[in-house]
């Protein structure tokens, strides 16, 4: 099941959800919007790559240090 990121029409909220490809796009979670944006989520294309790609997992970062998050 792929990750996407949604984008509300209406408020402009982001955010991500796992579901299958055939399931209808969710309501937005800040509004309530049946009107959102999908696309494929980056990082679920980066997540492969990273955890193949490198022998960095003493980084600590949970996706091989190609991430922000400061570790």
């Amino acid at each position: 099941m792929p990750i996407y990121e949604f984008v509300c029409l209406a408020c402009e909220e982001r955010f991500d959800q796992l579901l299958p490809m055939s399931a209808s796009d969710p309501s937005c979670p800040s509004c309530g919007a049946l009107r959102v944006r999908r696309h494929f989520s980056v990082i679920a294309g980066l997540t492969g790559t990273a955890s193949s790609s490198s022998s960095s997992a003493s980084s600590g970062c949970g996706c091989g240090g190609a991430c922000a998050c400061g570790r």
